[in-house]
């Protein structure tokens, strides 16, 4: 086990490399996530539709995601698109979205069922559409409710975009094996990417405590 000052010299040491992998981690996981709060809303609107098929496409959608790994569904994007030339970067993104859409699809669906059917009557009564109806009213509010449970699948895709490395992407964990392995030195690295990983998962954490006290409201 490496000494704590040991560890400290090489985190300061080391800043700007792990900097660049952080900066990596976080635009594969934005981007990612937010092209899954597109499909979960996508899957979460066939979910509720009543329809039969599409119900039966969303539940499809959701058993496959999750009935296979992650690092599996990842493999299939990027060995599957070699032939588009799709860099590895939009590889994992496309990966991690298709995965990570299929909790927020459920997330979204259950916020949105949450809401009092009321509403949608009263809006229908004041002469709006269904789908002016979910736009104005029911969704911000069925916003407002996922932002908990849409906190937590931010952090879980942060924390899965680590297997990018396994498809040569360097990402942090990638940039904490590689040094680790041309330093004889693992575990220092690992200890200090986790308090890399730490310092982001506050992050996100701190940013979605800030959005739910803005759109919070009286009840």
């Amino acid at each position: 086990m490496p000494s704590l000052s040991h560890v400290i010299e090489v985190f300061f040491d080391t800043y700007d490399i792990f900097l660049k992998g952080m900066l990596l981690t976080l635009q594969v996981t934005a981007v990612s996530i937010l092209i899954a709060i597109f499909i979960g809303l996508f899957f979460a609107f066939l979910k509720i539709s009543g329809i039969k098929v599409l119900e039966w496409i969303a539940y499809a959608y959701i058993y496959l995601v999750r009935g296979t790994p992650l690092i599996v569904q990842i493999f299939i994007f990027y060995f599957g698109m070699t032939n588009l030339n799709i860099s590895a970067f939009w590889s994992v993104a496309l990966g991690l979205a298709f995965h990570n859409g299929a909790y927020i699809a459920e997330i979204f669906r259950g916020t949105i069922q949450s809401i009092d059917k009321g509403q949608m009557e009263a809006g229908r009564s004041l002469g709006m559409s269904r789908v002016l109806t979910m736009r104005r009213i029911i969704l911000p509010q069925a916003f407002r409710r996922a932002l908990p449970p849409l906190g937590n699948q931010f952090i879980i895709g942060l924390k899965d975009s680590s297997l990018a490395a396994f498809i040569g992407m360097y990402e942090l964990f990638n940039v904490a094996t590689t040094k680790g392995a041309n330093d004889f030195d693992n575990m220092t690295y690992l200890l200090i990417v986790a308090v890399y990983y730490l310092f982001l998962v506050y992050l996100i954490s701190a940013l979605v405590g800030m959005l739910e006290k803005k759109l919070s409201v009286s009840d």
